[in-house]
């Protein structure tokens, strides 16, 4: 059963914010993602399991049983994965990424801690190796590499352009430095064929637009970079289950619904979760309520399984759900015809710099509808 949290009521779906094709849900398309580490979180295996392999280029010999045992890697891969691809199982529905029947590869390729340059680079290129065994039609890369190079001699970027010649439609996260000096995009988003999604701060509900400070500007070959912008801020995401922060989540979640009498007894129940918590098991509910409040906001809980997250390793994932809407609308789209489309009916947004959004944000069910008359 699925739950409703105080924050409910300020960040909507990103179907609802992009006003997204309800018709299409990326039935027969497979996304591969390449990420940190990944979890069999249930949004993406209940009730059917749609996650067909899992790759850890550390330890080949790991299965997708290897995918139950969570650990401070798989936080990142995992919400990736969801926002495009979660079905919102624990949200009865809510919050689903708009891909939400696509099918999906999780490649491994780094830890918490990091991801070197080349490992993205073998991760792309396992990913070519077995596009047709699972049917690979999207590759999500929500990570970026260690420097700058030219697409000419770069081997990162030359992989993600050998992935969209395979017939791989390449996305990937532009990165989050906009608001530092040398803010610039590092490859795989550099590579000419990738399209490197920035950043749309709209506020949760998809009323209002802000810049978000997602990098941007000339790569060493003198492309301009992002293409295309998506929401990269208040975003649900899943909080990795069996965690201190999921236990922590779920009673916040419990004390914001409960009645003022019920208080006292959820505490003790729930005794050792949260220490703040415990110091004032006796007090009254007003002070309670004030401090399960505050938590609920500074630990950013939507409900006692989601949390709202940004960065544009989010806001690539909405696009790589938008391309996987497109291509079950019409499957012989070729990653040129699928990027020009995302392109042309993109939306300029006022007030926010040409160099910074690129065609603009990204428009789901007019892409849709290009895609149906391709």
């Amino acid at each position: 059963m699925g739950d409703h949290g105080i924050e409910h009521r300020r960040i909507l779906p990103v179907a609802e914010r992009l006003h997204a094709e309800p018709g299409c849900a990326g039935r027969g398309v497979t996304i591969a993602f390449i990420d940190s580490g990944f979890y069999a979180h249930p949004d993406l295996v209940t009730p059917r399991n749609r996650i067909l392999a899992y790759h850890d280029i550390f330890a080949p010999e790991n299965g997708v049983a290897a995918l139950e045992r969570a650990d401070v890697s798989s936080w990142h891969g995992m919400m990736t994965s969801v926002v495009a691809a979660g079905n919102g199982a624990l949200s009865e529905g809510r919050f689903r990424g708009l891909a939400w029947e696509a099918n999906v590869v999780l490649v491994k390729v780094g830890s918490a801690h990091r991801i070197v340059h080349d490992d993205i680079r073998k991760g792309i290129a396992w990913v070519i190796a077995h596009r047709e065994q699972y049917g690979i039609r999207v590759l999500n890369i929500s990570c970026g590499g260690d420097y700058e190079e030219s697409y000419l001699t770069g081997s990162l970027s030359r992989a993600a352009d050998d992935a969209t010649r395979e017939g791989i439609v390449v996305v990937a996260a532009a990165g989050n430095a906009g608001h530092e000096a040398a803010h610039n995009v590092l490859p795989p988003a550099s590579a000419p064929s990738v399209i490197a999604v920035g950043g749309l701060d709209d506020g949760g509900a998809g009323e209002r637009s802000w810049n978000y400070h997602s990098s941007y500007g000339l790569t060493l070959d003198g492309l301009q970079k992002p293409e295309i912008i998506a929401p990269a801020i208040w975003l649900a995401a899943p909080i990795l289950p069996g965690t201190p922060t999921a236990a922590q989540a779920q009673l916040l979640s419990l004390l914001d619904r409960a009645r003022d009498e019920d208080l006292p007894g959820l505490l003790v129940q729930h005794a050792g979760v949260d220490p703040d918590l415990d110091a004032i098991a006796g007090r009254e509910p007003y002070l309670v309520r004030q401090l399960a409040a505050a938590k609920l906001q500074d630990q950013k809980v939507i409900s006692g399984h989601y949390k709202h997250v940004d960065g544009t390793s989010f806001a690539a994932p909405i696009v790589s759900s938008v391309v996987a809407q497109m291509l079950e609308a019409n499957p012989r789209l070729s990653p040129q015809q699928c990027r020009r489309i995302l392109m042309k009916t993109a939306r300029g947004l006022p007030g926010i710099a040409l160099e910074r959004q690129g065609w603009g944000v990204v428009q789901p069910r007019a892409a849709v509808a290009a895609a149906r008359a391709a």
